[in-house]
């Protein structure tokens, strides 16, 4: 396997990676260039100069994973990735300190125009009382985005002596209240609150020209705003007409709309005060390192066959999710591949049951364990970051419920699957702690370990049909490890089922011999291609 490396990032990537994939530092290049030589790599990590487009994606003909050595992912073309089923990963936490420092860093320049000033003393002026400043003390900094950077903002702003306020969604009231500031549910209630505003969230279409001339209007006049998160936060033009009219009393930008061509950005020609930086937040010896080394983990890490602790695209996978379900993956898995192939015609929806210890967990990524099982049963390319895209695709409802209803397990998974034509049931769960069995398919209870080749042969209950089954098996070479029958509960039932774990393939012509046996009906041969 190899590993392109590109935009000057830290050669420790390399060294980390070595153990699992060669690995090429290349410039960073055009589009054109790039499409040309990304076909043999498995691996692509980047910085925020390489625009890594649809196109690129494309033509990866062998990527399995995208690392951005930062924390946003605007330079990938994340949709793309996924439909393509490639993992997208960044280092949310990297410069988390660095970008909280050149906030306060831009925050103190706006403050005591420093830049201006520093200007024109170089050139031999002595302006004094032209650069006079205001103190930050018992000012009111509004804060908008409370992740791991707008938090340590917070933290240094508040020792500073200022008054804290913040608009976040997804933030929790209390968690801002215990820190010491305050929680502003309502934008509209925000902006006059603040003498400064500093902004730390994604771009997206939610914040796209969030602020702007008529948000820009709601706020005091002789506000400063510090924008260390994405170009186009900001509308560039708007700001500019409101410093220039003095209404905004300084501005301190670290990016725009248009990296690094920013020849045209209207902020290049501001007559006030605003101080302009080319993106350099995360610049800093220590994040560099730190961004460098996380996504070197990572693409190791899914290159050795593991799983990433920052995926962009795979939101359920995260590892506070996935720690406490972890056990019940492969299980779910399994379940997936066998109910979708006991089921006859075109799967329509899916029905995911949990309970026993599942019942009061957040079961999201066993719901795409099991589609990953499901659709690859199915279909070819199929893996956890494409199976929800895939299943949305292709019509397929998923729905899932917790049941309070005790069982006999640790946890158990129950799966509806339903078909154009009928439908199936299949559930799977842990044993004790740590051991997985198919513990029901349909109306038989079983405990049947999960292997890679197995044969289900619904028959009727009746003398010699295990001996005439396993002889058919027998006599095509195929070795039987293990075997299960099981009766339906009713004693008066006639129908029972052979779950027969081999050790090789079965092919068409076996289970044509196998169903022309009397009594034996719709013998199913079973791959499960996740292994336990």
């Amino acid at each position: 396997m190899k590993v392109l490396i590109t935009d000057k990032i830290n050669e420790s990537a390399g060294k980390i990676i070595e153990p699992a994939a060669g690995v090429d530092f290349l410039p960073t290049m055009p589009e054109d260039e790039l499409i040309k030589i990304i076909p043999q790599y498995d691996a692509l990590m980047v910085r925020s100069q390489t625009k890594v487009t649809a196109k690129i994606i494309e033509a990866g003909k062998n990527l399995k994973i995208i690392g951005r050595a930062g924390v946003g992912v605007d330079n990938i073309d994340v949709d793309s990735a996924t439909q393509r089923g490639i993992i997208v990963v960044n280092s949310p936490d990297g410069n988390t300190i660095a970008a909280a420092e050149h906030t306060i860093a831009l925050m103190f320049a706006v403050a005591r125009n420093i830049v201006p000033a520093a200007v024109s003393t170089k050139e031999g002026r002595w302006d004094r009382a032209k650069f006079t400043g205001c103190e930050l003390f018992g000012k009111t900094l509004g804060i908008i985005g409370f992740g791991k950077i707008g938090t340590h903002v917070a933290e240094v702003a508040l020792a500073l002596g200022m008054k804290v306020v913040v608009s976040d969604p997804y933030a929790s009231k209390d968690v801002v209240e215990k820190m010491g500031a305050e929680y502003v549910k309502s934008l509209d209630n925000f902006w006059g609150l603040c003498d400064f505003i500093t902004v730390h969230v994604p771009k997206n279409n939610e914040t796209v020209n969030l602020i702007n001339k008529s948000t820009i209007n709601k706020m005091k006049k002789g506000v400063r705003l510090i924008n260390c998160a994405r170009g186009g936060i900001i509308n560039e033009n708007d700001l500019k007409e409101a410093i220039d009219s003095g209404y905004v009393a300084a501005a301190a930008v670290d990016v725009y709309e248009n990296e690094p061509d920013i020849a045209g950005c209207p902020l290049i020609n501001c007559e006030g005060n605003i101080v302009l930086t080319p993106h350099l937040g995360a610049s800093t010896k220590e994040a560099q390192l730190n961004v460098a080394i996380d996504v070197a983990n990572q693409i190791k890490e899914v290159l050795s066959g593991g799983s990433a602790s920052s995926a962009v695209n795979i939101p359920s996978l995260r590892p506070d999710k996935l720690e406490p379900v972890k056990d019940y993956m492969m299980i779910a898995e399994n379940s997936g591949e066998l109910g979708i192939q006991i089921s006859d015609g075109v799967i329509k929806s899916i029905e995911i049951t949990a309970q026993g210890d599942l019942a009061n967990l957040d079961i999201q990524p066993l719901e795409v364990a099991v589609l990953k099982g499901a659709l690859s049963s199915i279909l070819e390319g199929v893996n956890y970051v494409n199976a929800p895209i895939i299943a949305k695709k292709r019509g397929i409802d998923i729905t899932s419920t917790r049941s309070n209803v005790k069982c006999n397990f640790a946890g158990l998974l129950t799966i509806k699957f339903r078909t154009d034509i009928g439908e199936n049931i299949v559930s799977g769960a842990l044993v004790a702690k740590d051991i997985p069995r198919i513990v029901k398919i349909n109306d038989y209870e079983t405990s049947i370990r999960p292997q890679k080749h197995m044969l289900i042969v619904p028959h009727v209950n009746k003398p010699s049909m295990i001996a005439k089954v396993a002889q058919v098996i027998g006599e095509n070479n195929i070795n039987i490890g293990s075997m299960n029958v099981v009766q339906k509960n009713d004693r008066h039932e006639t129908e029972s089922i052979m779950v027969i774990n081999v050790d090789s393939e079965v092919n068409n012509i076996v289970l044509s011999e196998i169903e022309k046996i009397n009594g034996v009906h719709n013998p199913k041969y079973i791959k499960l291609n996740a292994q336990i």
